[in-house]
């Protein structure tokens, strides 16, 4: 059995360039703000969705393993 993440994007980060419904449509959806929102905070662990979060231009994708709560995305410096 895989890792589960925990999604979240921080909307004060969020400029809406939709690279994550890009690269993950099944994921990520832009409300009529232009503001993404996880479609399932609680997921399996998915390269989709981390290459999301890799390509976001402002680093708004954040994700951690749910059991633990340990950083996926972005990686502790």
């Amino acid at each position: 059995m895989g890792d589960r993440w925990h999604v979240e994007v921080d909307r004060s980060l969020c400029i809406g360039s939709a690279q994550c419904v890009h690269h993950a449509p099944t994921a990520f959806h832009l409300d009529p703000a232009r503001q993404s929102h996880p479609l399932t905070p609680s997921t399996d662990a998915n390269e989709q969705i981390l290459e999301a979060a890799e390509t976001c231009p402002v680093e708004a994708i954040l994700i951690t393993l749910l059991d633990t709560g340990e950083p996926v995305f972005p990686p502790e410096e």
